[in-house]
């Protein structure tokens, strides 16, 4: 029912769908990303575009990628979207060599659940880049 595929973040439309995905999803909440920089994904339900994720070589944490982005239009949630995106970056980031991808959640339980189902740890940063209650996850993969 639902496909995934990885899309050109510099395509003129695809980051457009990114885009307006990103505004659906976080509202006013979260900064607009740099959709030129790193990998990107689209989730279809048919052959419209349901949710997106975005990783990126993180800047805080030694060989990793960093989860930078996953929205899931609320319609289309309680579909595991999330997880699936999550894995689809996990498996690019074996495929470039990092041993492990690292994100972040603030006042967000579901995101923070479908962190655990995944496999992912909670941690504390050397160097948290974030507020004061932002919640650090860690999963090594190599």
């Amino acid at each position: 029912m639902y496909k995934i595929r990885e899309v050109d973040g510099q395509d003129d439309d695809i980051a457009d769908t990114l885009r307006d995905l990103h505004q659906l999803t976080f509202f006013n909440g979260a900064g607009l990303p740099d959709f030129d920089w790193g990998h990107w994904w689209l989730a279809f339900h048919r052959a419209t575009p349901v949710a997106f994720a975005g990783l990126v070589p993180s800047t805080h944490a030694h060989n990793a990628g960093y989860i930078c982005r996953v929205g899931v239009l609320e319609k289309h949630c309680g579909h595991r979207l999330q997880l699936r995106l999550m894995r689809a970056m996990e498996s690019r980031s074996r495929y470039n060599g990092w041993r492990c991808v690292v994100s972040d959640t603030i006042d967000n339980p579901a995101s923070a659940n479908n962190f655990i189902r995944a496999g992912y740890r909670l941690y504390l940063p050397p160097c948290p880049w974030a507020y004061s209650n932002t919640l650090y996850w860690r999963k090594m993969i190599a």
